[in-house]
């Protein structure tokens, strides 16, 4: 476990994520973080994201993502992704990322993601629940999730 963070996935580098310098191509780890995002809603917070957005209870939107590249992924490197949320706010929430590879602590990426809770209805952002914000500070172990900074 990596020292902050909660929640890893898993996944091993296809020959169709490489890029002709035989690296990970650079959109392909969006694909890996929206994966992982996923994961930590679905299995880390034991909650079904497709039946909350059904039932017009929760769902989400990204507004903004900060990418820091530092070392290449390549074919058949298994990784970690490592997510966790930093920071809630009153209708947004923070998330770090960080990817390795496995069996090491040394980072491939580093990101930060904001996403909106949304309203498909309305089309607007909503206030994050009350039941969301709970199991995400509950999983965190409690960690301070500061509303500074987010809306």
């Amino acid at each position: 476990m990596i020292e902050n963070y909660q929640f890893s996935h898993r996944l091993k580098v296809r020959y169709s994520e490489i890029d002709g310098q035989k690296i990970v191509f650079n959109a392909h780890y969006l694909t890996y973080l929206d994966v992982t995002v996923s994961e930590y809603f679905e299995e880390g917070l034991r909650l079904d994201l497709v039946q909350l957005a059904e039932d017009e209870e929760f769902d989400f939107v990204l507004a903004k993502t900060t990418l820091e590249y530092k070392s290449p992924a390549r074919l058949g490197d298994w990784l970690n992704i490592w997510c966790r949320v930093k920071k809630i706010g009153h209708t947004s929430f923070t998330m770090d990322f960080m990817i390795t590879k496995e069996g090491e602590r040394a980072p491939l990426l580093l990101a930060e993601i904001i996403y909106v809770s949304y309203n498909a209805n309305t089309k607007s952002s909503e206030q994050v629940p009350d039941f969301i914000r709970e199991k995400i500070v509950k999983f965190e172990k409690g960690e301070e999730l500061s509303k500074k900074g987010t809306n």
